[in-house]
């Protein structure tokens, strides 16, 4: 077997790494779980609690908050990530088993009446949440037709020491899997890692590839993810996890209201039916360190779940426009759009109408988006100031406005206004193709002296029209008020001229234009 560091990826190593780089704070004094999400509610670090509730358990939250610390789990920085994320999402690598003796997520095993989900530090995150909520929770899942392991990120609404809603309303490979067991008439064996490095989380949210999405783990770490098969199950989960819950949705199709919770795009989603998880077994570390999740608020782009939703919709739109344009330049989703609905591209126009097409790619791209704005190559994507700045002086409503109706949407969306579809809205904010170059779109820079030899004013202008910039360099002058002199003489002999785009030129037909 190859060897491999079943330490490298935990959570907690991650964790201590932050707090070295000055990303997480650690919380010593006692909390009681209510107060939890107060202190991680638009906070802009991670949270180590280091006694929560009267167990006195280890918590950490807002891990993921950040582009930096999402960077920091790719050994990266914000302006790599991106690049990086894709990069690594082209290399699969299949995981590796370990026996359960050497899986630190089964130095501990519970099950039956000891498999207790009220045991653990589960916060009420909202105020009118319908009960405390697993948030953290990556499910993993085995396809029985293909054999594949499906993995994705799931949130559990506990209800009793067994018993937990499972979120399955909206479209996923979860809830097919599901669908087909009920089918069946099977359960469906399920598991959830509770604690997790975030190339984990990563990797759930990207995988988009039919296969074995162990093997988009192993891809977004770049190294085999350890797996170890669970307890009560037939599924294989990550051995280096804090904790895993092992369990099935029955297959009678039972559902149960599940809500309501403060969703990822900032407000409320309401009371729904969902599928019932049955926990069969609890596994973990001696020293499990849990994990929390941070959703929706008044600071979405201090979020979890608004940075990894900007990851995964960038890298999906970056795939679609490498076919709908010649040369894009950088994708950015902003975190406060929740992730997904205001999408920035910038490009190389290399044809007219490059602007449209990328528009058209991105709505037809995801049922998430909703805006999408195209600048040039000029712009940085990820700068508010610059965004504006080009909505504001290369956008022209009448010509640039794109807007279509009648598309799939998030029925989250409070501006749907109980619609089952919704309009989306594309801003061509590039320069007219072909006039990046010219004098309207030329951005003001500060004066550069070119090195050359000196000579006269009237010798310069012989040479051809210039700017005034360029005369001050064929005299040598860093000055450049001895110019305006001579430019008088000139102007009272009629010698001297204003081309179109500004620059100087001798005035051929005027006595004396020689030099």
């Amino acid at each position: 077997m190859t060897a491999i560091d079943i330490e490298k990826f935990r959570l907690r190593h991650f964790v201590e790494k932050l707090v070295q780089q000055g990303e997480c704070v650690v919380h010593d004094d006692p909390i009681d779980l209510i107060d939890v999400a107060a202190v991680l509610d638009c906070n802009p670090q991670a949270v180590w609690f280091r006694t929560v509730g009267p167990e006195k358990t280890e918590l950490v939250g807002n891990v993921m908050g950040s582009r930096r610390r999402l960077a920091a789990a790719l050994d990266t920085d914000e302006a790599g990530f991106p690049a990086a994320l894709r990069e690594r999402l082209q290399h699969p690598i299949a995981p590796i088993e370990v026996p359960s003796a050497q899986a630190p997520v089964h130095e501990v095993v519970l099950t039956g009446k000891d498999a207790d989900l009220t045991t653990l530090p589960v916060h009420l995150q909202h105020g009118l949440d319908g009960a405390p909520y697993i948030s953290a929770s990556i499910d993993y899942a085995r396809d029985a037709k293909s054999g594949f392991t499906n993995i994705g990120c799931r949130r559990l609404m506990l209800r009793g020491p067994h018993a937990a809603g499972v979120d399955l309303n909206a479209p996923s490979d979860l809830r097919a899997l599901y669908q087909a067991a009920v089918a069946r008439g099977e359960r469906l064996p399920v598991a959830f890692a509770v604690g997790s490095h975030p190339a984990d989380f990563l990797a759930a949210v990207a995988a988009t590839t039919p296969m074995d999405e162990l093997d988009v783990v192993g891809a977004v770490r770049g190294a085999p993810l350890p797996v170890v098969k669970c307890a009560t199950a037939d599924i294989k989960v990550p051995a280096d996890a804090e904790l895993v819950l092992e369990g099935y949705i029955d297959e009678r199709g039972l559902v149960e209201p599940e809500g309501p919770y403060g969703e990822y795009i900032g407000y409320y989603g309401q009371l729904k039916s969902n599928p019932v998880f049955h926990l069969t077994a609890i596994t973990k570390r001696r020293d499990a360190l849990l994990q929390t999740v941070t959703i929706g608020g008044a600071r979405l782009a201090f979020t979890d779940t608004a940075q990894l939703g900007a990851a995964k919709t960038e890298a999906a739109i970056w795939n679609v426009l490498q076919h709908a344009v010649r040369e894009p330049v950088a994708v950015c989703c902003t975190a406060s759009s929740g992730g997904m609905y205001n999408v920035r591209v910038s490009l190389r126009q290399r044809n007219p109408g490059e602007a449209r097409n990328a528009i058209a790619a991105v709505f037809s791209s995801s049922g998430d988006v909703k805006h999408v704005f195209v600048v040039d190559e000029d712009i940085d994507v990820f700068s508010d100031e610059q965004i504006d700045w080009a909505l504001a002086t290369r956008f022209q409503a009448d010509r640039d406005f794109v807007m279509a109706s009648g598309f799939r949407c998030v029925p989250l969306d409070p501006s749907l206004q109980g619609s089952r579809t919704g309009a989306k809205a594309g801003f061509d904010c590039t320069k007219p193709f072909g006039k990046g170059g010219s004098a309207e779109f030329t951005v003001p820079q500060p004066p550069k002296m070119p090195q050359r030899p000196r000579r006269s004013l009237e010798a310069a202008l012989a040479e051809g029209p210039a700017t005034y910039l360029d005369l001050m360099a064929a005299l040598g002058t860093r000055d450049g008020r001895e110019i305006l002199r001579e430019f008088d003489k000139l102007y009272r002999e009629g010698r001297l001229k204003r081309l179109k785009d500004g620059r100087y030129a001798l005035n051929a037909g005027a006595s004396g234009s020689e030099c």
